[in-house]
């Protein structure tokens, strides 16, 4: 009977026991979780602290999952070494385990830099984790004030989640827009209104540099009081585990299509892991959900003899802040076009006559249409594409393409 065992217990944790199960159903599989909960929506913390949504509903799959894939789970550890000519892995409480093909599902962990004074800050947070959240639930009460450092994906979540439970919310970043690393400016600058709308300010090309106690000292030498402190500055890829066996790394772990490693019978998956982005035609860290679940699912089928590659993950966000929904996909290089009605935004990259990218401000119906001309490299002369902007419809695919994608639509 084959051992399996998978460090990590997110969604590419998920992916990989399901992958595993479609073509192994007797194999004994063993997951490392260094969170003592099962499996469950990381993005959902924010909708937690706003009231949305209940530790329950926050399970990404059913109470008996672990049990109906016939997965022991070891809760409360972590895996401190890997040894590949032995084939085990070495859990932070020195028990070994031995496995016939491993999973390093580690995902990330937030970035800190090195401020001066934040071991000053007695109330300071990250939010990654469910954890965090509950941590930081606990601080919450209506006159607090809160500085977030960091307008990415992470702060701005932080930021709706908290904004009615506490007195103001202030969020800094260095660079000179919201969400820089996946809207162009124009966009950016909708979605940083909308989030002023909603009674959250920003301190843009400006940071945190020095903290004393309850104030932060800020790079252009204005002073923030706050009561509490998230930090949202970034992540990265939890590598170290095959670095330090002796495994290719970059700023993720090196996989190729199969998400194997250059170690033997050690595959690799989702936030840690560095893998081929079909948009930008090179390897890179593809930190999203859907991606991590796909690349998951890949390792695990691979880990169990069978043939599978993963060789069409694009970047893409689906997000939301106050009620606009935005979505992006793929690379912003090359020319763009616009479609703007009712206060919605598309914007469309274009290169070599395929679709590249895209922006979706307020109009995200059918954008997996958008997103399936990237990942197919379709011939926007081919289709219909002025139309196509205004409004996505699968009809712009073949016959035996909407056979095939949608299951016998026609």
């Amino acid at each position: 009977m084959k051992r399996y065992v998978i460090v990590g217990n997110g969604h590419a944790a998920v992916g990989c026991i399901e992958g595993i199960r479609s073509a192994d159903k007797t194999g004994e599989i063993t997951v490392v979780s260094k969170e003592p909960y099962p499996v469950y929506s990381r993005p959902l913390i924010s909708y937690y602290l706003e009231g949305k949504t209940d530790l329950e509903r926050m399970k990404y799959r059913s109470g008996s999952f672990y049990e109906d894939n016939g997965c022991c789970v070891r809760y409360g550890v972590s895996a401190a070494a890997i040894e590949p000519n032995e084939k085990t892995v070495t859990m932070d409480n020195g028990e070994p385990l031995v496995y016939d093909a491993l999973c390093v599902a580690a995902g990330s962990s937030p970035f800190v830099p090195p401020f001066e004074g934040l071991e000053t800050v007695e109330k300071k947070f990250s939010f990654m984790t469910l954890d965090d959240a509950l941590a930081l639930e606990k601080e919450l009460t209506a006159k607090a004030r809160v500085l977030i450092v960091g307008a990415g994906l992470i702060g701005l979540k932080c930021a709706e989640g908290i904004r009615d439970r506490v007195g103001h919310v202030t969020v800094c970043d260095l660079a000179d827009r919201v969400l820089s690393s996946i809207l162009d400016a124009d966009c950016a600058a909708v979605v940083q209104k909308h989030l002023e709308e909603n009674g959250v300010a920003f301190l843009l090309s400006d940071t945190a540099v020095r903290f004393d106690r309850n104030r932060a000292v800020m790079k252009s030498g204005k002073t923030v009081a706050f009561d509490l402190l998230v930090l949202a500055v970034g992540v990265r890829a939890n590598t170290a585990l095959v670095k330090n066996a002796g495994g290719a790394v970059n700023r993720g772990i090196i996989v190729n299509e199969q998400m194997a490693t250059d170690l033997p019978a050690v595959w690799a998956a989702g936030d840690c892991a560095e893998g081929f982005d079909a948009a930008l035609g090179a390897n890179r860290v593809l930190a999203i959900l859907p991606n991590a679940y796909l690349q998951g699912y890949t390792a695990g089928v691979n880990m169990a003899g069978g043939s599978a590659v993963f060789d069409n993950a694009i970047p893409m966000n689906s997000i939301g802040f106050f009620g606009l929904h935005m979505m992006t996909a793929g690379c912003y290089d090359g020319d763009m076009t616009e479609e703007r009605s009712d206060g919605a935004v598309k914007r469309f990259f274009v290169k070599n006559g395929v679709l590249n990218g895209f922006i979706l401000l307020g109009a995200t119906d059918r954008a997996g249409i958008y997103t399936a001309l990237i990942r197919d490299k379709t011939p926007l002369d081919t289709i219909d594409f002025d139309l196509t902007k205004k409004a996505a419809s699968n009809l712009i695919f073949s016959r035996e393409t909407r056979r095939k994608r949608f299951g016998g639509v026609v």
